[in-house]
């Protein structure tokens, strides 16, 4: 925290410009030292001043210098940006010279993390910032805007102040009895109001599923007998030869990946190579990878052929994904009817081939009913969105589901104050008023050098 970093904050290639990124105590001085232009330790904050870049008397690059002093920085430390012209060469050796110079490369999300260290952001406000970065879609971008602005925040710190309420008259009532002014609290008097924090824990955690949703996706595995037509199903959605075709059963021996949006929810759709008994080695090498992305699913697409009868390993396939979100899609249905459908014990079938592009609308419909994409609610996402979040929450529920079980047993209040605060420590814990350095090291490890 009390070196200079540096780091190249765009993404490394040819183009229009690169921005290199400097922080720190020396950060305007080591800039500074290789720059031809103005004296950038004597200009105004949050200006951006043209100039050179030199190495000794040579010039490296033409730049502008955007010059911001603490606190008013994204990391509340003097902070420098450099933007040059793009390409590979001129980057490099501009971060090779800071680097000379003394200021030592930041390692992953280290601007991000100082921002957290220095008060500047919340954990949370943190990880929605790595989330932006990432966010492929228009929804999961909202989802992270929401983090970013404070929003999620707020809503924790409102039911955290509910818990410092209480709190703060139980220690009234135990340390100052005679006070006049003082509600005298009971067990009936604080159970609505824990009945009420817990309310609002569990609408956050009931939305968050929303949250998770629009942030990961939804895993979707296509699985089947081999040449029942899952590689032309991925490829028809995808719009694109993602998978190779055959009628040779057995030609997808590997899981083919592709993404489509849907409702602007983003389908991570998985080619699994086809479930059957096989002697040959690489085939069951596949064979065993679909079924362990089965498993991780959140959807199966079980795919069937219309013009073939039902076997036993499809039918015990069903019985077995019973518990799982399931669709079974039997294909090929321009052609002449063999399947018994009466036999299928699954309450979403959706017949179609993979001809035409638009006969795979119901497939789509079907989805999008299963998981209420139309539903979700894209104006006012508060919702957590990763599983540190979200098991917090749930700690913190359990917490108060003992507090209301004390209550029952008529406990004193003083002995309900340990479970209060221990529900508003765990909720301090989402927004990082406690924490470990273990975690900081995992949340921000994820994000790039210079952010």
């Amino acid at each position: 925290m009390f070196d200079t970093i540096c780091a190249i904050s765009t993404a490394l290639g040819v183009g229009a410009i690169s921005i290199i990124r400097v922080t720190g105590p020396d950060s305007i001085k080591l800039v500074n030292e290789i720059f031809k232009g103005k004296n950038l330790e004597k200009v105004e904050s949050h200006t951006i001043n043209y100039g050179y870049i030199i190495n000794n008397e040579e010039i490296v690059d033409e730049v502008l210098v955007s010059i911001m002093k603490s606190p008013k920085t994204y990391t509340k430390e003097d902070l420098v940006e450099i933007n040059c012209h793009g390409g590979i060469n001129t980057t490099n050796k501009i971060l090779e010279l800071l680097l000379i110079k003394g200021a030592r490369l930041a390692e992953p999300g280290e601007f991000t993390k100082r921002a957290f260290l220095n008060g500047r952001i919340d954990l949370i406000e943190a990880e929605s910032i790595g989330d932006l970065i990432n966010s492929e879609t228009d929804k999961s971008r909202k989802l992270s805007l929401n983090g970013v602005t404070g929003n999620i925040t707020n809503l924790i710190n409102t039911i955290r102040q509910k818990l410092v309420s209480i709190s703060a008259n139980i220690e009234v009532n135990i340390d100052y009895p005679e006070y006049e002014d003082a509600v005298n609290l009971t067990n009936e008097l604080i159970k609505p109001k824990i009945i009420d924090i817990k309310k609002d824990l569990e609408n956050l955690l009931k939305e968050s599923a929303n949250g998770k949703l629009i942030k990961n996706g939804i895993d979707v595995a296509i699985v089947g007998k081999p040449n029942v037509g899952k590689s032309s199903l991925l490829n028809t959605l995808l719009e694109e030869e993602k998978a190779i075709v055959t009628n040779i059963a057995g030609t997808t021996r590997d899981i083919v990946e592709g993404k489509l949006i849907l409702n602007g929810i983003m389908l991570n759709l998985i080619d699994t190579a086809g479930i059957r008994k096989t002697n040959n080695l690489v085939e069951q090498i596949g064979v065993n990878k679909s079924k362990k992305i089965i498993e991780k699913a959140d959807l199966v697409i079980l795919v069937l052929n219309y013009n073939d009868k039902i076997s036993k390993e499809e039918l015990d396939l069903i019985e077995s994904l019973k518990t799982k979100n399931l669709i079974v899609y039997i294909n090929k249905n321009d052609l002449t009817k063999k399947i018994d459908d009466k036999k299928l014990n699954c309450k979403n079938i959706v017949y179609g081939n993979t001809n035409e592009y638009a006969n795979l609308k119901k497939l789509k419909d079907k989805i999008t009913e299963i998981f209420n994409l139309e539903q979700i609610e894209t104006s006012n996402m508060n919702y957590l969105s990763n599983s540190r979040q979200i098991s917090l929450v749930k700690k913190a529920l359990l917490s108060l589901d003992n507090c209301l079980e004390q209550i029952e047993n008529n406990i004193e209040i003083d002995l309900l104050a340990i479970d209060i605060k221990e529900c508003y420590d765990l909720l301090g814990e989402i927004i990082g008023n406690t924490y470990k350095d273990e975690l900081l090291d995992e949340i921000f490890e994820n994000f790039c050098l210079g952010k």
